[in-house]
This record gives C-alpha cells, sequence and structure tokens, in this order.
C-alpha cells in the first residue's frame, strides 16, 4: 500500500494546482491521472495560446443552481493572484475582447509552471493509471471517515484527503469522462442532469445545407435564446453556426427553443434602409446590404426573404416589404436541430450539485476528506477564460484544506 496524505484523481488544470497548493502545505501528494499526458485541455486551450483568467470575473459569468456557490472560492483565490503568479514566472501574456487573457508563446507555459510548482513541492504525478475502484476507510470504533483507498490495477494508495478532479464529459478525445460522475454516484452524491456547453449549434434539412454553403464566414451579431443574450462572432460551420456568440448562448439553450440573431446590432436596420432608398434608389437591397455583411451573406439573405425581388432597385420596395426585411436581419429566429455535443463541447454543463459541497473547502458535507473541484461540479464559466479560474479557484480552495 502506498500512503499519502492528499490523493488528487485527475492531472488537468484543477487538480495541479490543488496538488501544487496542498503540497506547499507541507502535505504529500500524489496525483493520478489515467490519460498518457497530463494537462491535454490546458493544451488545446486558447488555440494553443490558453485563455488562463478574465481581467473581470463575477459570479454573474457562472452557472450553476446556486450563483452564490462559487463567490467564496473565487474570492479566496482571485484572477489577481494567477496573473501574479504567471508574472512571477516570466509568462508573456496579452488581452484580448472582454478581458481575455491569452499567452504571447504558447499554452505550455501554463503547463510547464503548474508542473514546475508541482515538481518544486515534490508533489509526485503518475499517469497512465487505471482506476478500478474508490473506498472509504472507516474507524470501527468511531463510525467516522478515516481516509480512502484509491484502487488500482497498479497496486492500492492510501490518503486521508481524497479529491475528485476528473473534468466532464467535454471532448472524450482529450480524456474527458464520466468518472467523477461515477464516483459521486457512488458516495451517493446527488448529481444534475448534465449536458454539452460552450458547443456549436447544428442544423438539419435545407436549412442545414444552406448555412453549409457558408462555411468559414464570420460576422458580429448578437445572439439571444429565452434565457441569455451575447453579443460577439458568429462563424458559418459545414453543420451549422459555432463562433463566441453561439457558444454562449449554447449553454443556456434547451433542445427545441428557437434563437435569435441581429445580424446588424448597431444599426436601426429599418431607418437605415430608408436613409439608403432615399440615398441610392437604384440599388439593390443586396448590394445595400454588403456594406455592412459579406456578399456570401447578403445573397443567403437574399434567397431566404426576398426571392422574387433580386432585380428590383430600392425606389421600388415598399416601405412595409424594407421594415419586414429589417426585422429579419435584426430578428432572425431559427431553431437549431440541436449541437454538436460532447464531442466538441469545451464544458460540461451541471454535475454534482453544489449543495452537497462546502463553498469554502469544496468538501462533502456527508464524507469528510472527500473533495470534487473543476468542471465536475455544478459551476460552468462563460467563454473567455472563466472556466479556468474557477479551476485554479477551487483547486485553491480545496488544497488549503486536504
Amino acid at each position: 500500500m502506498k500512503i499519502f496524505d492528499v490523493i488528487i484523481i485527475g492531472a488537468g488544470a484543477a487538480g495541479l494546482f490543488c496538488a501544487a497548493t496542498a503540497a506547499a502545505r507541507g502535505r504529500s501528494v500524489l496525483v493520478l491521472d489515467c490519460s498518457n499526458k497530463v494537462g491535454k485541455k490546458i493544451l488545446m486551450s486558447g488555440g494553443g495560446r490558453c485563455n488562463f483568467t478574465n481581467l473581470d470575473i463575477a459570479s454573474e459569468n457562472f452557472l450553476s443552481s446556486n450563483p452564490h456557490f462559487c463567490i467564496s472560492a473565487l474570492k479566496g483565490y482571485t484572477q489577481w493572484d494567477f496573473i501574479s503568479l504567471v508574472e512571477s514566472y516570466g509568462i508573456a501574456y496579452h488581452e484580448r475582447q472582454h478581458g481575455e487573457l491569452f499567452c504571447d508563446r504558447s499554452s505550455k507555459d501554463i503547463l510547464n509552471m503548474l508542473l514546475t510548482e508541482c515538481d518544486n513541492r515534490n508533489v509526485r504525478v503518475q499517469t497512465g493509471v487505471a482506476i478500478d475502484a474508490v473506498r472509504s476507510r472507516e474507524s470501527s470504533a468511531s463510525r467516522e471517515n478515516a481516509g480512502y483507498c484509491v484502487i488500482a490495477q497498479d497496486g492500492v494508495y492510501d490518503c486521508e484527503a481524497l479529491v475528485i478532479a476528473t473534468g466532464g464529459l467535454s471532448i472524450p478525445t482529450l480524456g474527458g469522462s464520466g468518472f467523477g460522475y461515477q464516483l459521486a454516484e457512488y458516495f451517493d452524491l446527488t448529481l444534475l442532469q448534465r449536458s454539452a456547453g460552450l458547443v456549436p449549434f447544428t442544423f438539419s434539412g435545407d436549412l442545414g445545407n444552406a448555412l453549409a454553403e457558408l462555411s468559414g464566414t464570420a460576422i458580429d451579431v448578437q445572439m439571444s435564446c429565452a434565457l441569455a443574450s451575447f453579443r460577439g462572432n458568429m462563424l458559418f460551420t459545414h453543420r451549422g453556426i459555432s463562433g463566441p456568440s453561439a457558444l454562449q448562448v449554447s449553454s443556456y439553450w434547451q433542445p427545441g427553443q428557437s434563437i435569435t440573431i441581429n445580424l446588424l446590432p448597431d444599426l436601426d436596420v429599418y431607418q437605415w434602409l430608408l436613409a439608403m432608398k432615399a440615398e441610392s434608389p437604384k440599388s439593390l437591397l443586396r448590394t445595400t446590404l454588403q456594406q455592412h455583411l459579406p456578399k456570401s451573406v447578403t445573397q443567403f439573405l437574399e434567397g431566404l426573404f426576398w426571392p422574387t425581388a433580386r432585380q428590383r432597385p430600392l425606389a421600388e420596395f415598399a416601405n412595409s416589404a424594407l421594415a419586414s426585411i429589417a426585422v429579419h436581419c435584426s430578428n432572425w429566429q431559427l431553431t437549431p436541430a440541436g449541437t454538436e455535443g460532447y464531442r466538441t463541447a469545451e464544458v460540461t454543463l451541471c454535475g454534482v450539485d453544489t449543495a452537497e459541497l462546502s463553498s469554502k473547502t469544496m468538501m462533502s458535507h456527508r464524507h469528510p476528506g472527500l473533495y470534487f473541484i473543476g468542471e465536475v461540479v455544478d459551476v460552468t464559466g462563460h467563454l473567455g477564460g472563466y472556466n479556468f479560474q474557477w479551476a485554479w479557484s477551487s483547486g485553491y480552495a480545496a488544497g488549503q484544506y486536504v
């Protein structure tokens, strides 16, 4: 039997940061991961540049059945704390839109920083470990939890505190699995229904075929569903639509619901079309719209909304017709067939019910010494570095107490 103070299952962002934090307190720490390589999602994130946090972190940037749960951890370890750590390693970074921070060079800089933090504190990291079971040890005298056993194919590991940092179901090719949820079920913790979040929409039928013709085209839009609205790029794909605005909305969208897209969010489209009708009465409508939209998009809209008036000059459009077209452009409603699912989802929505955990320590209320951190918990951030910050903050919270 191999004995440690703390065993962490999962060598991703939350697990590695928790390991370094706990080891800094003098705890002996072992990190186990079934993958052949640590930090795969870190390496691929942000197009290989790792959007490691955001300058504007608030609870409003997170989805959870308990929107207040994340506040304690986010205040306990802030974005400024992580930025200071990044700067102490001399990692160059830059800000993009909406306060998103990315590495100048490579995501490897963040992963190497985490591994160095672990190495400097004698954290033991083992990859390729197939775990068969996890069991709690109970004192026969007091019946109080006295630790946990991790039963793996290469032996039995023993610990006082066990941290589940296995991530979610998103991107299974990078190691996403339901193992953390299985462990939660074994210990009888409440799980909320999981689904893919921050994921592209798909469309079928004639609309899907038409959208596929625009694949690769991106435009700035305001996209909304019943519960949320986001401004940002929308990217047409061969399966439907993606891009930041679509990914954000997908976390709030429910199957069967429609989404609304404002293709010209900075314009009062009707008033602008009236002005253009007076200014350039001989212009075609698609030509006029090309002042603000790509040619391929205006031709697509023409085929949808005014197919019999392709060659009609603006002067011959009734104002009522222009009003209808303006509504289509600023309030285009369409119903996705679904999403691309966990295959390309950046996160898993829901997970371990926060009612089961301490918001201060991430420990189970009913199982002393058992902790859940990161994506496996019912806390999901918006696009833009928020999920990494949750990994750092929840990992730090648990690391201070394990």
